[in-house]
């Protein structure tokens, strides 16, 4: 006797020692996803495998410029960049988010222009236009518009350094997109909940910081999290203008000792070591502004494989 309970899974007569007319669910085998993951596997383990066997790839090398200074002196450069970076990017976006919202025509078209320009023409063209920007002006100045009045100035190129340049370029830009990303986490929220606040005599300023934007959070913070892991990549694009981040000392090394690829290792073990480590807070704090929904209850796809691979072995034991 057989009945479907559930499409994944069957249901069997107990055996003898049950009690008579209990019914057990068994789990439907899916071989075709264990041979499926078996082959991966072995196709991961074969490529490591091969990699691990490669000549070519000088792991002496690796292993020696892995922990060297001049490769710690890079990493500094590029977490700094990333962290002022991207708080450029977010609080700046955040006020040019707002002003796209306001009723005012002028500030909305300005931040339009902004979103427009610096969204609308590529990193590396903005990294370089900042690092050759004394070719356009070869002073900046303070003062009154439109007379010989100066307060301050200043020589360019000894403002602009490459890693200024390079924060402005990386900051600017990056605000282009924070912008639209918090724009649309303003969006999502109820406009009842901005109406209500000011029923209750709330200022829009303190509307926006008290009530909307805790809202929304869940909606920004994941894309957010993954352009701050974007950024902490895309700081080897400064490498053009010899800001001496990672990838600038990277390349300083393997133009000398001509040990290109071993050198491109070092730098992607690195990168894929500092974006797991930012990985870690982007996922506590998905879920700790996504409490109360289903994003918050989502496990982890480590955590799920070994869990159901513990599960699915508990449960053939016990049959």
């Amino acid at each position: 006797m057989a009945a479907s309970l559930h499409p994944a899974a069957q249901v069997r007569r107990a055996d003898a020692g049950d009690h008579p007319g209990q019914l057990r669910a068994v789990p439907v085998r899916h071989w075709g996803r264990w041979a499926a993951a078996v082959l991966a596997a072995l196709a991961l383990a074969g490529l490591l495998g091969s990699l691990a066997k490669n000549q070519n790839l000088h792991w002496d090398v690796v292993g020696h410029y892995l922990v060297a200074g001049l490769i710690f002196d890079g990493l500094v450069t590029t977490l700094w960049l990333t962290v002022a970076a991207m708080a450029v990017g977010l609080a700046l976006g955040t006020l040019v988010a707002v002003m796209r919202l306001s009723a005012n025509p002028v500030l909305a078209a300005l931040s339009s222009l902004f979103v427009w320009a610096f969204r609308g023409t590529p990193l590396l063209v903005q990294i370089i236009f900042w690092a050759y920007a004394a070719a356009l002006y070869k002073h900046v100045m303070i003062g009154i518009p439109f007379t010989t009045v100066t307060f301050v100035r200043f020589d360019t190129n000894s403002l602009l350094t490459p890693s200024i340049a390079a924060l402005l370029a990386l900051g600017l830009n990056e605000a282009a997109y924070a912008s639209e990303i918090v724009r649309a986490g303003i969006q999502s929220v109820d406009p009842g909940q901005q109406e209500a606040a000011h029923s209750l005599g709330m200022k829009p300023a303190l509307t926006m910081r008290r009530i909307v934007l805790p809202q929304a959070m869940k909606v920004i913070i994941p894309p957010m999290g993954n352009e701050t892991i974007n950024m902490l990549k895309t700081t080897a694009y400064v490498s053009v203008i010899a800001a001496h981040d990672l990838m600038s000392n990277i390349q300083d090394v393997y133009a000398q000792n001509y040990q290109v690829i071993p050198m491109l290792v070092v730098a992607a073990l690195w990168y894929l070591a500092l974006t797991t480590l930012l990985s870690g807070p982007q996922a506590w704090l998905e879920r700790r502004y996504g409490r109360g929904t289903a994003r918050a209850a989502q496990v982890p796809p480590l955590r799920r494989l070994f869990t159901g691979v513990a599960g699915r072995l508990t449960t053939e034991r016990k049959g």
